[in-house]
């Protein structure tokens, strides 16, 4: 048998649904003035024209778009491959912090000084260090600068992802731990099969946030000398004495961070109703 809301329910939808469209409507008329506003006032200052020639020339964004997407690619690829293995870097620092045991105690001071000493340092020293260091020292089997810029970004945010790792891994309870060895598991299968997921789950969140800022910054990988879309940018806006290819460089990376935050903002706003729904 079909339910059907009585008329006391059916006036609340109503009201509901016009409160909905009331805010909908006013959101956007309030966009509209302020947008209009902040335009008029921006075109109509005095040095707009000169602005606009050097910011905003879309001959040049129109010549040298197709060279800026394909330096593109490289920052896309590199996005995939560095947050990949920051991501397990992370989780194995994360995990070798939390060891116990006395034993375990020169593993636990590695770790750790390698998370101060990475989060503390700018990553751009980091990849002049490694693009540019390295190569000096005139090793056999030296990669190119290009995996010597990309590892200069894992292990820079492989610091930074351990911390959150292991902020996740010390929010479960040791009673679950304590649980899962009276079941006669191991210590690893209990970080394995009853820690790690649930640290996992936790710390979804800020793991994406992390990952936005590196699809960011990939593109520093123009300073150890490959031609991503900043490079390319650059060398464009060498040529003409023009900003332009930077604010197209910019609008792209801006265009492809896009559905990673959707995707982190859904996942947040997933884990606050599951939290909110468990009290």
């Amino acid at each position: 048998m079909t339910h059907v809301p009585s008329q006391r329910q059916q006036e609340r939808i109503a009201h509901r649904r016009r409160q909905a469209i009331r805010s909908v409507l006013l959101a956007a008329l309030s966009t509209a003035v302020v947008g209009t506003l902040l335009a008029v006032g921006i075109t109509g200052s005095p040095g707009w024209p000169r602005v606009e020639r050097s910011f905003f020339d879309p001959g040049i964004a129109r010549d040298y778009l197709p060279k800026i997407l394909d330096g593109l690619w490289l920052n896309v690829r590199l996005l995939f491959v560095c947050a990949s293995l920051a991501l397990a870097l992370g989780l194995l620092v994360a995990v070798l912090r939390t060891l116990r045991g006395p034993v375990f105690f020169p593993v636990r001071a590695l770790a750790t000084g390698y998370t101060y000493a990475l989060r503390g340092m700018p990553l751009i020293i980091v990849i002049y260090l490694f693009a540019f260091g390295v190569p000096g020292l005139r090793l056999q089997g030296t990669p190119g600068v290009l995996v010597l810029g990309a590892a200069a970004i894992v292990i820079t945010y492989g610091a930074y992802l351990a911390e959150v790792f292991r902020a996740g891994i010390e929010s479960v309870h040791p009673s679950q731990v304590a649980a899962a060895r009276s079941l006669g598991l191991s210590y690893r299968q209990a970080m394995r099969h009853v820690v790690l997921p649930q640290a996992v789950r936790r710390v979804a969140p800020p793991l994406l946030n992390d990952t936005v800022a590196l699809q960011k910054d990939v593109g520093l990988i123009s300073l150890a000398g490959p031609i991503d879309a900043i490079r390319a940018a650059q060398i464009a806006g060498a040529q003409h004495a023009n900003f332009t290819p930077y604010i197209v460089a910019g609008v792209l990376f801006v265009l492809l961070a896009l559905p990673l935050i959707a995707v982190t903002d859904w996942v947040t706003l997933r884990a606050a109703r599951r939290q909110n729904a468990g009290f």
